[in-house]
């Protein structure tokens, strides 16, 4: 995480740590403004209440953890009602295909009443590089 907070700061970004009284080191040296949270649950909350748009990048099992949270929030529709709705959810580099993959094999839902459904995968967009996760980002959030 630091290196992403570092670009952004030397890119003229305000950074945001959302960090976590149960790891008690502080945010990286890069990190503006730290929003301290109890447990780990308020803290997933927390990054996707306070994201405008969400790049994963390679990660264990808390990334994951975010991940899912961030995907299904939007995918039940309950990131609208919470903290403004579906958001770019970008998934950098080859990574997170496999999990995506095993995701994609879950049966969908075709209903002629459920006006308005987006598939799960819509959800999401894997992106090659940071390049194109930027240009993408841009674009999406230029037309919000």
């Amino acid at each position: 995480m630091a290196a992403s907070a570092r670009g952004a700061r030397e890119a003229s970004g305000h950074t945001i740590g959302v960090t976590c009284s149960l790891w008690p080191r502080p945010a990286n040296q890069w990190i503006r403004e730290e929003v301290r949270t109890t447990s780990f649950p308020d803290r997933i909350i927390t990054l996707i209440a306070r994201g405008d748009a969400y790049v994963v990048l390679p990660g264990g099992t808390g990334t994951l953890a975010e991940l899912a949270m961030a995907w299904e929030l939007m995918n039940k529709s309950v990131l609208a009602a919470t903290v403004g709705g579906k958001k770019p959810l970008l998934l950098l580099g080859s990574y997170w295909e496999p999990v995506i993959t095993c995701l994609d094999q879950e049966p969908r839902l075709v209903s002629p009443t459920a006006a308005g459904h987006v598939e799960a995968m819509e959800l999401i967009t894997l992106v090659a590089g940071v390049r194109e996760a930027a240009e993408l980002l841009a674009a999406r959030l230029r037309n919000q």
